[in-house]
């Protein structure tokens, strides 16, 4: 394919175990066609909603037994032919997969092929939540469109500019190489998407800034980027690691696993459902909601200010630890919905630091905008700012930059 094909839409796919959400963008300006999810694939009841973003199109739902995802991709596919945005339009240029683990070998986007694929289900023991699931709407997808360029995105990709020193966890490095143990990190396409829109919003190239990005959702981490690369991040060989989440603990004394195997009597499968599902915030104080702990908060819960106190606390460390590994930060960046939207957070993570040059103005923190904007005093020796994520606007370019060259 040229520079000179008509083909300028791409589809972006990220498959879950039971969903898929979906995205047609054009990318002459990155526009988006339509937008969708289906959810609860496999039951009786899966429901698809669905957005044209043309011509006045209005959203759709439809409801009804859709077994498996082949039968969800042909649902999204009827759904796209009936707006005139068909999979097979001359117009797609290719399908871009967001896979969650690519080990060390996917550095960068990848056209999927057989040996890709194939390679991607071996990760499956490192990532065994979400492996399985790209990997069947990868296959799925393939089906459907055999002849169209298909790419996988990898969120562990942007991280693996990351030095030996920090990727390395300090145990037998025999056991570790031979079992693929490291610190791998995710979320790597909002990391790359916001690290380089803080440059643009600061005027600057990326290979001149260094940023700490706070990707504050529900599922939580922080990196490190020098000129453009990750130099560190805060999730390791699994999501698990890291800052306080929603239902995830982050980072935790590894004897703590041991403790609860020998004294408390669980599981192994209990003890990872303990961390990873009823942990963190909800742990806490029961709630993983930002704006109904802060509601809570407001009316004098103490449960609820003791885990709004752990959350900032860590998210306060990582900031001064990523600071250091740095040694020069030009901006902070908050981003995911948390980071977006609670001006509270944001506030409570630099307090105290301003001999590092770190502050929020009170008045531009309050402001809600959908913008990438500047929340730090006017003059200020280190930037801080909001930058809403675009993880599918990021998998559309990476996928469309591959394939067109």
């Amino acid at each position: 394919m040229t520079s000179a094909s008509p083909a300028t839409r791409v589809l972006v796919l990220n498959s879950g175990s039971s969903s898929v959400k979906y995205q047609l963008l054009d990318m002459r300006a990155g526009d988006r066609l339509a937008v969708g999810l289906v959810e609860r694939i496999g039951e009786a009841t899966s429901r698809l909603v669905h957005t044209p973003l043309v011509d006045g199109g209005e959203k759709r739902e439809r409801t009804g037994p859709m077994p498996d995802h082949a039968a969800a991709l042909k649902a999204v596919a009827a759904e796209l032919a009936a707006d005139g945005l068909g999979l097979d339009s001359p117009e797609l240029a290719a399908i871009g997969h967001r896979v969650v683990h690519g080990g060390l070998k996917f550095t960068a986007p990848t056209v999927i092929t057989d040996e890709v694929l194939a390679e991607v289900e071996r990760l499956v023991p490192v990532a065994p939540l979400h492996n399985p699931a790209n990997v069947t709407g990868i296959r799925t997808a393939r089906a459907l469109r055999p002849d169209l360029p298909q790419v996988a995105v990898f969120d562990t990709a942007f991280h693996t500019t990351m030095p030996e020193h920090a990727a390395r966890y300090a145990i037998d490095t025999e056991v570790a190489d031979a079992h693929r143990i490291r610190r791998y990190g995710f979320h790597g396409t909002s990391h790359a998407y916001v690290s380089r829109e803080t440059a643009r919003l600061l005027g600057k190239d990326p290979s001149e800034v260094n940023v700490i990005v706070l990707h504050l959702g529900n599922g939580a981490s922080a990196s490190a980027v020098a000129g453009g690369r990750c130099v560190d991040t805060s999730m390791g060989l699994t999501p698990l690691e890291g800052l306080v989440m929603g239902t995830r603990s982050g980072d935790i004394d590894p004897a703590v696993t041991f403790h609860l195997k020998r004294v408390a009597g669980m599981s192994v499968d209990e003890i990872d459902t303990l961390l990873n599902k009823r942990s963190g915030l909800i742990g806490l104080c029961g709630d993983n909601d930002m704006r109904e702990i802060r509601r809570r908060i407001d009316e004098g819960d103490e449960r609820a200010r003791l885990a709004f106190g752990i959350y900032v606390h860590r998210l306060k460390k990582y900031i001064g630890a990523y600071y250091a590994v740095l040694g020069r930060v030009d901006a902070v960046v908050f981003t995911a919905g948390v980071g977006e939207n609670a001006a509270p957070v944001r506030e409570a993570a630099l307090e105290g630091l301003e001999s590092l040059g770190l502050a929020v103005d009170a008045e531009r923190n309050a402001v809600r905008s959908g913008e990438a904007r500047l929340i730090s005093p006017e003059g200020a020796r280190v930037a801080v700012a909001v930058v809403p994520t675009d993880e599918e606007l990021e998998i559309a370019r990476q996928t469309y930059s591959l394939v067109i060259n």
